[in-house]
């Protein structure tokens, strides 16, 4: 009985610790190099390196795209195309 217990206590524990580190399902893990087609970016989010995320990033929203485009915010096309989308809400 107190090893069926034990086993039960250790299986347990797995389960909460692969649990505790998080998912990175919503991380950008690496960056794209281009976008090809600039003019279907809709928009974009800042990824900031706290909690689950390991890497800052620039989150591109798509036409046609479910999940965003991660570009490095370093990069000079990147820069300008957040500026372009900043100039465009605007008007």
């Amino acid at each position: 009985m107190k090893i069926h217990a034990l086993v039960f206590v250790l299986l347990f524990a797995c389960m909460y610790l692969s649990l505790a580190q998080g998912s990175y399902g919503n991380c950008c893990l690496g960056y794209v190099s281009e976008i090809k087609r600039k003019r279907n970016i809709l928009g974009y989010t800042m990824q900031e390196p706290d909690g689950d995320c390991n890497i800052r990033a620039v989150l591109f929203t798509m036409k046609r795209r479910a999940k965003p485009v991660c570009a490095n915010p370093d990069e000079k096309w990147v820069i300008d195309e957040m500026k372009r989308i900043n100039r465009a809400s605007k008007n």
